[in-house]
């Protein structure tokens, strides 16, 4: 079995040197940049930062010679100070909600006094030097969601188009250049959204369709579903119900599908609602279904980290543990049969989502820690380890063989990559509140913190 580069599914003429979706290239975490740095300052290795309107969970996407992020406006400057919740031992992750585990206010997020601008904003900005090439308002219409805002789905392209989504359930298709296409709205077309925490999954692109994943229920009796839509056009081209027996919150997830090879054949994993379900690309059929991420059937126990594929195995973490390894080439109900290894014995990931290059597979939680796995066969290498930044909601990425971890203060660790641990630096930007993972392209860093983008390069 092997996993496809989903940088081959793209339909457009991307490059090696994009990080075109949530996840980069290959729906991964990984990407080929190189040259990286590994520590920076104000006057050394920052080749440019731009002011942001306001805070988002939304990671930015590199394609070509641009940078798009998504963004509400600016706030206006009587909005009332909000607090904002913790995430119950678990926090909002690529930016999908926080935890939503009960009714409680915590304390008031560093640097936020609302969710932001009621306008929801895609801004393309140069590569070069951050300079604004164009901006439009996707949508209108923005709430706190405990720990993020409706902006939080990232954008994706195909290096012709590019694509935006918002927790209000819009799409909306444009050029590369700003030019408006086609605009739909999901919950037009398929109900609300039920999701106790507003909707976070990021939009897969696969041959020229938009997949997306609405896992559902604490809030409606509607199933959950999974839905393609024609990137040229808006129309749809399937969706099926995605049913679960999962109670309450544990209906709902923010997790973004992914796409896998097995054999030859694509497969498209999504995962929540205490399953993780494998769907044909071209029908949405379903293939395969493991149970077993809610093994005492909670009532709170909603998924925010994605799943990841490597080497035929789909790594599918829940809220903290259990985490599964499961191979990929079954067919039907693959609880018992197709479980390659479980982590059950320490605390995973709730937010962010592990990373794996086939060989090695990290896991970072949300306290900073960062452990190494054997891949195949779920062997402890080192760790948990301490990294010195603290709580965690962004996901980590795998570039030019170090691991870069970004926490909700903007401290940035650089880890090496491997069978033994090191901490290569740490670093500070503007401790403002970050949710955004980073993201890697060419020589470049890029990583959004609550009040800023900056492009990071060796000087």
């Amino acid at each position: 079995m092997k996993l496809l580069s989903a940088a081959l599914l793209l339909s457009a003429p991307l490059i090696a040197s994009d990080w075109p979706q949530w996840r980069g290239p290959d729906g991964t975490g990984i990407s080929d940049a190189k040259n990286l740095p590994v520590n920076w300052s104000d006057e050394s290795n920052v080749a440019w930062k731009i002011s942001l309107p306001a805070w988002s969970g939304s990671t930015p996407i590199v394609v070509g010679d641009r940078v798009f992020v998504m963004s509400p406006s600016k706030q206006p400057a009587k909005a009332e100070t909000v607090a904002a919740e913790p995430a119950p031992s678990r926090g909002p992750g690529n930016r999908g909600p926080g935890n939503r585990g009960g009714g409680r206010r915590g304390p008031q997020l560093s640097g936020v006094n609302g969710p932001g601008g009621e306008e929801l904003l895609m801004i393309c900005l140069s590569r070069k030097d951050g300079s604004e090439l164009w901006r439009s308002q996707v949508d209108s219409g923005n709430e706190l969601k405990r720990k993020q805002n409706n902006s939080s789905p990232s954008p994706v392209s195909d290096g012709k188009h590019v694509w935006a989504t918002t927790g209000n359930g819009i799409v909306r298709a444009y050029t590369v250049d700003g030019k408006a296409l086609w605009k739909v709205s999901l919950k037009d077309s398929y109900g609300a959204f039920g999701l106790n925490w507003g909707f976070a999954s990021s939009p897969l692109l696969y041959k020229g369709n938009l997949i997306i994943g609405v896992v559902r229920g604490q809030n409606t009796d509607d199933p959950g579903y999974v839905v393609a839509l024609d990137g040229e056009t808006g129309e749809e081209i399937w969706k099926v119900d995605r049913h679960s027996d999962a109670p309450w919150e544990s209906k709902d997830a923010y997790t973004t599908p992914i796409p896998v090879e097995v054999n030859g054949n694509t497969q498209i994993v999504v995962s929540g609602g205490a399953y993780v379900t494998s769907h044909d690309p071209d029908t949405g059929s379903e293939i395969w279904r493991s149970g077993g991420l809610n093994p005492e059937n909670s009532r709170n126990y909603r998924i925010i980290a994605s799943p990841v594929a490597a080497n035929g195995i789909v790594y599918a973490p829940s809220r903290k543990t259990p985490l599964l390894a499961i191979k990929a080439d079954g067919k039907g109900d693959v609880t018992d049969t197709h479980l390659a290894w479980k982590m059950e014995d320490r605390a995973g990931p709730d937010v962010p989502t592990p990373i794996s290059d086939g060989t090695y597979f990290y896991v970072l939680n949300d306290f900073g820690q960062i452990s190494c796995f054997e891949a195949q066969s779920g062997k402890n290498l080192w760790g948990p380890e301490e990294t010195g930044i603290g709580r965690v909601s962004s996901s980590p990425i795998l570039a030019d063989g170090k691991l870069y971890l970004v926490s909700e203060t903007a401290e940035v660790a650089v880890v090496q990559a491997g069978s033994n641990f090191k901490l290569l630096g740490n670093n500070s930007l503007d401790d403002s509140y970050t949710l955004s993972s980073p993201a890697a392209a060419g020589d470049q860093l890029f990583i959004r913190t609550g009040n800023h983008l900056y492009c990071l390069s060796k000087s």
